[in-house]
């Protein structure tokens, strides 16, 4: 003969609640058992009383479980469309363009001899010597601007110029 059906529904009495909760939840925990060993799955079950006291089960460990509950989540259910996804790379991109022109704008500040005020001396040093070789730079290029002006006009062959060779 089986058992009768009872409804479903908050046991008032709270010592039968209690006794309630406390059967069906060991019998809750050995179906999880059983299910895992029988069926080779992997378990977690979590229960809070309603004094909140935590009741748990995992075959394997309970992290591991939510873990790879919480991938598979991503996986079925993405949070965001594609459109989402591109709006937020572009927002990404934008930042990253503003960080970089605000170095940039910084940099040039200081080529300019402006904004020096929180500069080490290292780093005083440092911006010295890349001003030097931006000068030396600049002063090679002029002299050899001036040796093609005067190859041209003097008609002389550009290397043969350089080299001190005369017609």
């Amino acid at each position: 003969m089986g058992r009768g059906k009872i409804e479903i529904k908050k046991i008032e009495n709270l010592n039968s609640r209690q006794v309630t909760f406390s059967k069906r939840r060991s019998g809750l925990l050995k179906k999880a058992k059983e299910l895992s060993v029988l069926c080779d799955a992997e378990v977690a079950v979590i229960i809070f009383s309603s004094t909140g006291k935590l009741y748990e089960f995992s075959n394997t460990s309970m992290e591991h479980t939510l873990s790879r509950y919480s991938r598979g989540l991503e996986m079925d259910y993405p949070q965001h469309s594609s459109d989402d996804l591109a709006v937020e790379q572009a927002q990404d991109d934008v930042n990253a363009l503003k960080n970089e022109l605000a170095k940039l704008r910084v940099a040039y500040l200081r080529m300019l001899g402006k904004d020096l005020e929180d500069l080490s001396l290292k780093e005083l040093q440092i911006l010295e010597d890349q001003m030097s070789e931006g000068i030396l730079a600049v002063k090679d290029k002029k002299v050899l601007n001036r040796y093609f002006h005067l190859c041209t006009q003097t008609h002389i062959p550009f290397p043969l110029l350089l080299y001190g060779c005369s017609k």
